[in-house]
């Protein structure tokens, strides 16, 4: 019987930890990110891109080095509470730069959260002169976020967020926010219930003079005779 009271408290203590420790677990801050740039530069945490996918966006980072810039993706699932998407890229930045020391090659990271389909862009300061903050704050606001929102492109989201700062540093233009498309409804031959409804009663309205006038001509035809 105490075998048995133990194996049951085990089961049950496994079952509370996993109702209410897992959801914590996702929840993530800059410290639960390794302490200096990793070697790869796609750190996919919240496992949203296949692998075809993440050489696609490490060639376009890797292409961003011709700027001495050193170009991340980060992606993760849940921010931890109270912590908002760019104040957590600006903490992992001031953590990796600190843990590298400044170079000539400053941190521009991308950052992506799967629950919220939201995106970022934070950039050391060495790069603010090129890249400005209202830049920064479109390209994860718009450029990057609509096709997180638009079914969850995180592929995509990354690769035109890339595109669209790599174009200014190129010297060029900035291309600003992807054009919003407006959604028209196609016509159709279907009624709407109004319709419908309008339909009926102009039909019963029909009947009941048909009826409203046969019936006394066919009466009046009856008792004549």
């Amino acid at each position: 019987m105490n075998r048995f009271t133990q194996l049951t408290s085990g089961i049950l203590a496994a079952t509370l930890c996993l109702l209410f420790c897992a959801p914590i677990a996702f929840a993530v801050s800059p410290q639960d990110f390794p302490p200096q740039p990793p070697d790869e530069l796609v750190l996919d945490s919240a496992e949203v891109l296949s692998r075809s996918g993440r050489n696609e966006i490490s060639s376009s980072l890797q292409e961003l080095d011709r700027f001495h810039v050193d170009a991340r993706l980060v992606t993760l699932r849940r921010l931890d509470y109270g912590l908002s998407l760019p104040a957590f890229g600006e903490e992992l930045l001031n953590r990796w730069t600190a843990a590298t020391g400044e170079s000539d090659r400053p941190l521009l990271l991308f950052l992506e959260e799967s629950q919220s389909k939201q995106a970022a862009v934070v950039a050391s300061p060495a790069l603010l002169e090129q890249l400005p903050e209202s830049l920064l704050r479109s390209t994860g606001r718009t450029t990057m976020s609509q096709p997180l929102r638009d079914g969850d492109r995180f592929r995509q989201a990354t690769l035109d967020g890339i595109a669209r700062l790599e174009i200014v540093l190129d010297g060029g233009e900035d291309p600003g926010p992807p054009v919003q498309v407006e959604r028209v409804s196609l016509p159709t031959n279907v009624p709407t219930a109004e319709e419908t409804e309008e339909s009926n009663a102009f039909t019963w309205v029909v009947v009941l003079l048909v009826v409203g006038t046969i019936v006394p001509m066919a009466t009046w035809w009856i008792f004549s005779r």
